[in-house]
């Protein structure tokens, strides 16, 4: 204790910002520190006179010189609200009011005088305020009806004085970032009421305050006022004469409840009068049956082994939408040059490889062209141009560009592990988090729908996904977060090895998770046709009951 009044010359000042009455302590150079509100002054000395106003040096603590009962005319309060407060005024030389007095208590003792002068509207406090109630609080007995706290002094009678002098109304005594200490201390006597208005000041400070207050009261307890516009404060409402207004606002205050969380009663209307969401069909009949297609804010994860397809699948729905759809379509292909996710589409288009060199050139220019311009008419398509990664930071910027500024209403990533390497070295489990997080808000935020290409982990035992084994969430990459945090997980399932011809080119569809449907399970075959490289859905019934065998 000694070694810390050290650090100091002085301390137990008042404090020019939250009116505590000895909470600041001066430095050595003459920076000063309040360890109430936390506000440090880096030239507390060199300013002090800009802080406080002195103190008269003939008012005797508690006993102001030339204080008496009046109305506080520069504030609109009556001489009956003044007096039932406790507050008095000191006037001039000119016989202007220069000085409001607030009492404060300890239970009914009078134990410190706030002062405030209403040239520069500075404040002084004389006695022990530590330990007071709240301003007016021991004028209300407690287990009323209605509390009405306030930021201040003034505002708590301006309050008291608009809701017709009927209900209790009281102030905290420190200013809005001492709010919830205030309240703390207070904290029995303010629950002992039935209900709780805080009508705090319409500023940034205020609501912030109104807020924390409000959460460390009893749920359904509290009400936060909203003043109308162009009201800052209640004694503004006073002093214009807006009672009507005043008492409806008080009324209309809204039960406080913490930031996500709602009151289901009061959106009835809201849940009949929401917006349908509008589903776009799946190239393939399987899928539909258990999805009831694509949709606008959904994060779709496709996931497959190495080699199994994925990129064929991605290409078919990137197609698919750019022409099914009116809609803006981005591409973020992180592994490949735009060159070749424009081919992949194209090729789709023209039912050939024409990624390949030698398919390609059996097309004449002006084929290509027309292609070229059927597929990608009107600005709709957006790819991203970088082979590579960037920084993660980058990406998302232009991934939110996509959305924003170009409408993408569908973003194809592929694929979350090359997201994962643009952070860098690290946890990869902590990268994945990180990322499937923000790709959550993203949708969230914008309605976008996103659909993430993601890998598999390495499964054990003798067989592995280029064998055609079934997938699970399990063997998700890195990360439980992909599973949790995504809409709809699908993942391809195909023998690669096989020595049948058949099963080598099918590839199985079956849904891992359906937030929408929560129908899960095999969906669909899809036959790869080596000729074309297109993918086409596969009706087992067609087939001789031995191939039916094989595939299933």
């Amino acid at each position: 204790m000694n070694e810390q009044k050290s650090k100091f010359k002085k301390y137990h000042l008042p404090c020019p910002a939250c009116n505590s009455s000895d909470a600041v302590s001066v430095n050595e150079d003459g920076s000063a520190k309040c360890f109430s509100c936390d506000k440090f002054f880096p030239k507390f000395e060199e300013n002090k006179d800009e802080f406080y106003t002195p103190e008269p040096k003939s008012a005797p603590l508690l006993n102001v010189h030339g204080a008496s009962f009046a109305s506080l005319k520069d504030r609109n309060i009556s001489s009956e609200t003044a007096k039932k407060y406790g507050v008095k005024v000191v006037y001039d030389s000119q016989g202007d009011i220069a000085q409001h007095v607030y009492p404060y208590y300890i239970k009914h003792e009078l134990t410190a005088n706030k002062i405030r002068y209403t040239r520069d509207k500075k404040f002084l406090c004389q006695g022990q305020i530590q330990g007071t109630g709240l301003f007016g609080q021991h004028l209300f007995k407690e287990g009323g009806k209605f509390l009405t706290i306030t930021e201040g002094e003034v505002d708590a009678m301006s309050a008291f004085e608009l809701m017709g002098s009927k209900w209790a109304s009281v102030s905290i005594k420190r200013g809005a970032s001492s709010a919830v200490k205030d309240i703390k201390e207070n904290l029995e006597y303010v629950e002992s009421f039935d209900h709780i208005v805080i009508c705090f000041d319409g500023d940034a400070p205020g609501i912030k305050a109104s807020k924390e207050v409000a959460s460390i009261l009893k749920p359904g307890k509290a009400k936060i006022m909203t003043l109308p516009n162009g009201f800052k404060d209640a004694n503004d409402m006073l002093k214009q004469k807006k009672f009507e207004h005043f008492v409806r606002a008080w009324w209309d205050a809204q039960v406080f409840t913490p930031s996500g969380i709602i009151r289901v009663s009061e959106k009835k209307d809201q849940f009949f009068q929401r917006e349908k969401k509008e589903c776009v069909a799946y190239p393939w009949e399987g899928l539909n049956k258990k999805l009831y297609g694509l949709r606008q804010g959904e994060l779709l994860t496709l996931t497959g082994g190495t080699g199994l397809g994925k990129s064929s699948v991605t290409r078919e729905l990137e197609h698919w939408l750019i022409n099914e759809t009116a809609d803006n379509v981005g591409i973020i292909a992180l592994e490949e040059d735009w060159r070749r996710t424009v081919d992949g589409v194209l090729s789709i288009e023209a039912n050939a490889r024409i990624y390949i060199d030698q398919e390609r050139d059996k097309f004449d220019r002006k084929t290509l062209e027309d292609m070229y311009d059927r597929t990608f008419d009107g600005d709709r398509v957006f790819v991203h141009a970088h082979f590579g990664t960037n920084d993660i930071e980058s990406i998302f910027s232009k991934l939110r560009y996509l959305i924003i500024g170009c409408d993408c209403k569908w973003v194809v990533v592929d694929h979350l592990h090359m997201l994962v390497s643009a952070i860098g070295e690290g946890d990869e489990r902590r990268a994945i988090d990180n990322i499937m997080t923000r790709l959550r808000s993203m949708v969230e935020e914008t309605g976008a729908g996103i659909i993430l290409v993601s890998h598999l982990r390495r499964v054990d035992g003798n067989k592995g996904h280029e064998n055609g084994i079934e997938v699970s969430l399990s063997h998700l990459r890195g990360s439980n977060s992909i599973a949790q945090l995504s809409d709809c997980v699908i993942a391809l399932e195909r023998n690669q090895q096989s020595d049948d011809e058949l099963v080598s080119r099918t590839t199985k569809l079956r849904i891992l998770k359906s937030r929408y449907t929560g129908d899960v399970g095999l969906a669909t075959n899809l036959i790869y046709d080596v000729d074309t490289g297109r993918l086409s859905e596969q009706d087992l019934s067609d087939l001789e009951p031995d191939d039916q065998e094989l595939l299933l």
